[in-house]
């Protein structure tokens, strides 16, 4: 296989990511396709030898693309979510078209998009990076030519926005939603455990971000390091090999779009997550949590002295 082949295979695995950013920062699917068209065309061109992260560096270059492309609407304003003639946000996608309806599925829904259509460019570029896809701000900052706690600034407005005018149906009672004036997290029908392995297997960067507290720390005990360790030798994808993590950026990514199946219980009379294998539980996922906030989640394989019950 060609350089050339093998860069167009590893840029279709991170297409659906990338759409669904385009889309998020431009609410138009042709628009976000043309950003990561223009990304591939520019990532074909490009040196990576010495690139590391590849997916950063991409999602990085369609963050870029789609800002210039907001940014140009101020000299051709246009309104790019299509209304029906009641003015009700409409999808744009012929019914017959699977693909494209998955998109709009996997998105924020139109409704977000109306509201995230008011906010600044730079404002909805740092909110959809770091709020929906757990981008560093650090990064963030890079694209908007601004530090670190500007970003953080944006992002945070933005929030502020977006919270105040997203009716009250859309907040995410299956996963609940932060309340920046209230300082606690809605869980609405579903506890934290639940709602955060839902959010985990959806790949839901927005929601692992609401319920986590920005200097959260994963813990991993010795155990679980060995398991983790001997997982990722036989080609396996392990949850972390590192004892201790810190910052919701971090978590985030650990947990965000995995695959797996752990059981919702409680542990020593707290909710939390165990993984069975052969009907006993192997690894033990503890919460702690301050005013509806995870602050804390120690994975535990060493189950000695901890009471499960399913």
């Amino acid at each position: 296989m060609s350089e050339h082949d093998w860069l167009a295979e590893r840029f279709e695995t991170d297409r659906p990511r990338l759409r669904a950013v385009a889309y998020r920062m431009l609410g138009s699917v042709t628009e976000a396709d043309d950003a990561v068209q223009e990304a591939w065309i520019r990532l074909s061109r490009s040196d990576t030898s010495e690139v590391e992260n590849l997916s950063g560096w991409v999602t990085t270059i369609v963050a870029r693309v789609s800002l210039n492309m907001l940014q140009s609407r101020k000299s051709r304003p246009e309104v790019l979510v299509d209304t029906s003639d009641a003015g009700e946000p409409q999808d744009e996608l012929s019914a017959d078209d699977p693909e494209e309806e998955a998109v709009i599925a996997d998105s924020v829904g139109l409704a977000l998009l109306v509201v995230l259509d008011t906010l600044t460019p730079a404002e909805r570029l740092a909110f959809v990076l770091h709020d929906m896809f757990a981008v560093p701000f650090e990064e963030i900052a890079t694209i908007v030519d601004r530090s670190p706690a500007a970003a953080r600034q944006l992002a945070s407005r933005a929030r502020r926005r977006v919270q105040r005018s997203t009716p009250s149906a859309r907040r995410g009672e299956s996963f609940g939603v932060y309340d920046d004036t209230g300082g606690s997290f809605a869980t609405g029908k579903s506890d934290l455990a639940t709602a955060f392995l839902a959010a985990s297997r959806e790949g839901n960067f927005e929601a692992l971000l609401a319920m986590l507290a920005p200097d959260i720390v994963l813990r991993t005990d010795s155990a679980a390091v060995r398991m983790s360790l001997e997982a990722g030798m036989r080609g396996m994808h392990p949850i972390t090999d590192v004892a201790e993590i810190h910052g919701a950026d971090a978590v985030t990514r650990v947990f965000a779009g995995r695959t797996w199946n752990p059981a919702p219980a409680l542990i020593d009379g707290e909710s939390g997550l165990v993984w069975v294998q052969d009907g006993q539980p192997h690894v033990a996922f503890c919460f702690v949590t301050e005013k509806g906030r995870i602050t804390a989640i120690d994975i535990k394989a060493d189950l000695g002295g901890l009471g499960i019950a399913f």
